[in-house]
């Protein structure tokens, strides 16, 4: 994050802080994202196994078919259709999680929203091949799904922000009470996160972007010796309003950067540390699973982490590349799952994945092209796992649900649905959820007594 954008970002803490002193929540909740960067194939991750449906994938899906018997079998699952599932082989982590934890039913942490996409307004097949039903901009192409996702306004914004940011629009200053931002992000500047008045505050999985200071060991770091000189120029004062303005809103942030650092590095997570795989995504996971622990020492009830995994843009080598992909995934998300239970904050945390889009079912020969609607994971306590929620399409080619280019799914399931329900158990209320999603009511009433799709437990939203 620039120090311009970090300076305004801590003028907005600044003055919603005393507010959120006086108002916070007793509950604690934080929203995790994973982005898939590059748009993951997730119909080889979630695919039918009823053999008129298993035929009908096969079929269209041609030599990247998975075999039927490779795939990882989910217990006692129905569908809105009542057909059976099973998991990409790369999967067993999340097979584990769907189907209960240690093989215990009510530990089902994982569901999966099915044929899920960016859409203005309901849309049909037949009112997008005649133009008759507005459609997101730039469908197909990486980034503009990309900001959609992250948006949800997919046909496009004035003042652009991120859905994330301004959820911490309205719940920040009335729900945390510690200067450190609502939203994290483990992956540098995103949009997600980007609100009206908020920004997100950046860290790394070794913890804050705090400046290093020269010390006994290594007195001669010239890096070190630059951020003291540095610092040495943001003690002084300033006769320029600007200047002065600046420097003491940029000493504030790095102040907030070395608070975190401390609080980051005196967590002791070694009781965690064996459930993540020792791989870069364990680690990041790792890193927001300690975030989420010391969110009560940064005076959070409300914290949203934001991570990216990229790689997924698989037009040749599907098969081998994404299984690997699947693996690390699997392995990392569910680690993380494990830990928060161990922490006992399983009820606390909904993670959930988000990607560009999903691919074509026609093989271009080895690997996939862009597409539209597509499976998406979501866990944690809050979750009915053990489910597939939404409705899975009809894989066959030229189908219904199919707009063309080899089986680009029209999707059933919108993202404000998705997240309008992730909005209701997180705090945002019905009058807000419309400047949040400015679409939401196109697919839902904010004063329902119901859900948009259903997946949160009983008693755990309002």
């Amino acid at each position: 994050m620039s120090s311009l954008s970090m300076a305004n970002m801590m003028l907005n803490l600044r003055l919603a802080s005393s507010a959120a002193a006086q108002s916070a929540p007793t509950d604690r909740k934080t929203l995790v994202c994973i982005f898939l960067n590059g748009g993951m194939d997730s119909f080889n991750v979630l695919v039918p196994r009823d053999d008129t449906r298993y035929g009908n994938y096969a079929t269209s899906r041609g030599n990247l078919a998975l075999d039927m018997a490779s795939l990882k079998t989910l217990s006692q699952i129905s569908g809105s259709d009542g057909t059976l599932y099973g998991l990409h082989p790369s999967c067993s982590g999340f097979q584990e999680l769907f189907n209960g934890i240690g093989g215990d039913t009510s530990k089902r942490r994982l569901a999966m929203i099915s044929n899920i996409g960016t859409l203005i307004q309901p849309t049909t097949k037949a009112q997008y091949v005649t133009g008759n039903s507005p459609l997101p901009r730039a469908l197909f192409s990486h980034a503009d799904q990309t900001d959609q996702w992250q948006t949800s306004v997919p046909q496009g914004m004035a003042q652009v922000s991120g859905w994330f940011g301004r959820a911490a629009d309205i719940l920040h200053g009335s729900t945390n009470s510690g200067a450190t931002a609502m939203n994290i992000s483990l992956s540098g500047n995103n949009l997600i996160q980007v609100g009206n008045t908020t920004q997100q505050f950046v860290i790394t999985d070794s913890g804050a972007l705090a400046l290093s200071q020269p010390t006994d060991d290594n007195p001669a770091n010239p890096g070190a010796w630059k951020n003291s000189g540095h610092r040495s120029l943001l003690a002084q004062h300033y006769s320029n309003l600007m200047q002065e303005s600046y420097s003491q809103l940029t000493k504030t942030s790095m102040d907030l950067q070395e608070n975190f650092q401390t609080i980051f590095q005196a967590y002791d997570g070694s009781a965690i540390a064996p459930l993540f795989p020792d791989t870069y995504f364990g680690g990041q996971m790792q890193a927001v699973a300690k975030t989420i622990a010391i969110r009560q020492s940064l005076g959070l009830h409300r914290q949203t982490i934001f991570l990216s995994f990229g790689g997924w843009d698989h037009h040749g080598e599907l098969l081998k590349t994404e299984a690997g992909m699947l693996t690390t995934l699997s392995a990392g998300l569910t680690g993380f799952q494990k830990a928060l239970e161990a922490l006992g904050l399983q009820n606390d945390v909904i993670t959930f994945t988000a990607s560009d889009f999903a691919r074509t079912l026609r093989s271009n020969g080895r690997g996939t092209d862009h597409a539209w609607g597509g499976n998406n994971f979501v866990m944690g306590g809050p979750v009915q796992g053990g489910k597939i929620y939404g409705t899975f399409p009809d894989v066959t080619l030229d189908s219904n649900d199919d707009v063309g280019y080899g089986g680009r799914m029209m999707p059933t399931t919108s993202v404000d649905q998705f997240f309008g329900e992730l909005l209701r158990w997180f705090g945002v209320s019905s009058g807000d959820l419309s400047y949040v999603l400015p679409n939401i009511t196109n697919f839902y009433s904010v004063n329902s007594t119901t859900l948009p799709i259903g997946f949160l437990q009983p008693g755990t939203w309002s």
